[in-house]
């Protein structure tokens, strides 16, 4: 999972209860904050000249509707950079799910649920793959990984079934 930092398997931090899967994920963004401002710049020269033969033609509106377009596309930028602050966690130990949801604007949320009475659902869509992956329990559903590429989400649906199996197994512990 590239959009994804996952840790699978155990972890006994307290020797109390392993975690059976861990992962924490962002939105991908292939542009960072240097290459748009590389972009910005481009844009905002191209604008600048193009405005300006304008400008000399006598059509001196023109100029500052150039402006404008380089203002849209600055907030068009900086509105995809907010919304790239989402996060997700979720840690799966044998007694409990941790559903962590950060939203842009820094909201937080979180959810506890028993891996003994949640269930995973997959919506798939014939043509384009897994669509909508949930965590249900006692009829409420919890969408997660919402802003991930199809496979990415059927990699963690995969992932997550197989932790949720292991917790409903039970986890062995040896009597050393």
């Amino acid at each position: 999972m590239s959009a994804a930092k996952t840790a699978s398997g155990r972890d006994d931090r307290d020797d109390a209860e392993p975690t059976l899967f861990e992962a924490r994920y962002h939105p991908y963004r292939s542009l960072d904050e240097r290459g748009f401002m590389i972009v910005m710049i481009i844009v905002a020269g191209i604008s600048f000249v193009c405005g300006l033969a304008f400008l000399l033609m006598g059509a001196w509106p023109v100029f500052g509707l150039f402006g404008l377009d380089v203002l849209a596309i600055w907030w068009a930028f900086r509105m995809n950079f907010r919304a790239a602050r989402t996060c997700e966690e979720i840690v799966v130990t044998p007694s409990l799910i941790r559903l962590r949801h950060v939203t842009p604007d820094g909201t937080e949320y979180r959810e506890e649920l028993n891996p003994l009475w949640t269930r995973l659902n997959r919506e798939l869509h014939e043509d384009y793959g897994l669509q909508r992956l949930t965590l249900e329990m006692r009829g409420r559903p919890y969408v997660i990984g919402s802003f991930l590429h199809t496979a990415q989400r059927e990699e963690l649906a995969d992932r997550l079934s197989l932790a949720l199996n292991e917790a409903k197994r039970g986890v062995v512990r040896s009597a050393f």
